[in-house]
Formats: C-alpha cells, structure tokens, sequence
C-alpha cells in the first residue's frame, strides 16, 4: 500500500503546482502516475477541485479499470490513461491539460515543427495533432494509441487540449511547460508572417535519438 499513498501524493502535488501555474483551470483536464511493481495507476477523480484535493481523492485503477482505492469517481479518461501505460512502457506519468497556447493549435490543426534543440531532445520530432473524438471515448483512445507509436512526449487534442507524458511526474511537469513555451513561441512567430526557422534533420535526429535511449531504460524497468 505504500505504493499506492506515494503515488496519490505526487498526483496531488502536481495538480496544485499545476493549478498555480495556470495550466489546469477549474475541474478541466487529469493527472496519472504509474504504480510500478502492478498493472495499476493513480488518477484524479471526475469533476473534482484541484485547488482543494488532497491524497485521499486520488483513485488508485488497475489497467481494466477496476477500483483498488478511493471513494470518488474516476476521471472521464482513466481508460485513455490506462491504454497510454499499457502501450508506452517508458511513461510512468500522464498529464492532460487545457492548457490555452498548446490548445490553440489544437483548433487550427496546426502540429508545432521542432523549434528548438531541447523540444527534440524532451518531447520528440513534433508536437503532432490527435485528431478528435468526444472526451472519455474509446474513440478517442484509440485515435491516441495510434499516435503512440512515434515514441513523442507531447501531442496536442484537436478542440480539446493537451496531452504530455514522462518517466517520472517532475519531467512531465516540465514536459507541460516546454510544450507551452513552443506553442507561445510558434504563435508569436507566425503572426510574424516571415519564414520559421527549424532546427536542421541532422541535429533533431541526434536530440530525438538521445530521447529514444532514455526512453529505453525505462521500457525494460516496466517491462519486469
């Protein structure tokens, strides 16, 4: 049961250090954090204020959705979760925001290019749009799965949010707020209406290769 009061514990600060930050506002938006050892994960419950939540709120789900702890509902997209640990074994946290730049190109279908040396290195080759479905949908989960597969940390809902994975709860905190700092950025940018410079192929394939190894330590640790 340790496991399980640690985990609730990391769910609960990171949603308060969200909520300060401004990138989870009202009841919008979940947090998980894999339970390593088990098929399980600790998740925010539905429709619930961060600002007031304490441990004791967090739902302890194992993959199947099966309730192992916790009074209150689960959150809408605690299937969506457990697929992403199911099918990413590097991630061990999960973060869905409504988060307002990243979710902007969310309404223009406009997937953010690698523009710096660090979003190549910490969320991969692009921000790439997840193309939409009704929140707490299989639908939806299975449009997520699929964009799984290209091993990036941060995706981007169409006309919904965002969504940021990591190996552990402080990396995807800073994964959240890398993918706004491109957002915000990119957006500046076009505004401009002069030509975006990228970082050359060469040197994204390097950043992302050095994700790649990283992400690989943590596939063989869950994978035992």
């Amino acid at each position: 049961m340790g496991n399980y009061e640690e985990a609730k514990q990391q769910v609960t600060t990171l949603c308060h250090n969200l909520v300060e930050k401004g990138y989870l506002m009202g009841t919008g938006g979940n947090v998980s954090v894999r339970i390593r050892g088990e098929h399980a994960f600790a998740i925010t419950p539905s429709n619930y204020d961060y600002t007031i939540m304490t441990p004791a709120d967090v739902c302890i789900l194992r993959y199947n959705l099966t309730v192992l702890e916790g009074e209150r509902k689960p959150s809408i997209e605690s299937a969506l979760h457990a697929a992403i640990y199911e099918n990413r074994l590097d991630t061990n946290c999960v973060i869905h925001t409504h988060q307002l730049y990243a979710s902007a190109f969310g309404l223009t279908k406009t997937p953010i290019p690698a523009l710096y040396d660090e979003q190549a290195r910490f969320l991969g080759k692009s921000v790439e749009i997840i193309n939409y479905a009704p929140s707490g949908t299989g639908f939806l989960k299975h449009n997520v799965v699929i964009r799984l597969k290209n091993h990036c940390n941060a995706y981007i809902l169409q006309n919904h949010g965002a969504l940021c994975l990591g190996p552990d709860p402080d990396r995807t905190m800073f994964n959240v707020q890398l993918l706004e700092k491109c957002a915000v950025t990119y957006l500046l940018a076009i505004c401009t209406e002069k030509k975006i410079s990228r970082i050359p192929l060469p040197f994204r394939e390097v950043a992302f290769a050095m994700l790649r190894k990283d992400q690989k330590k943590f596939e063989n640790a869950n994978e035992h």
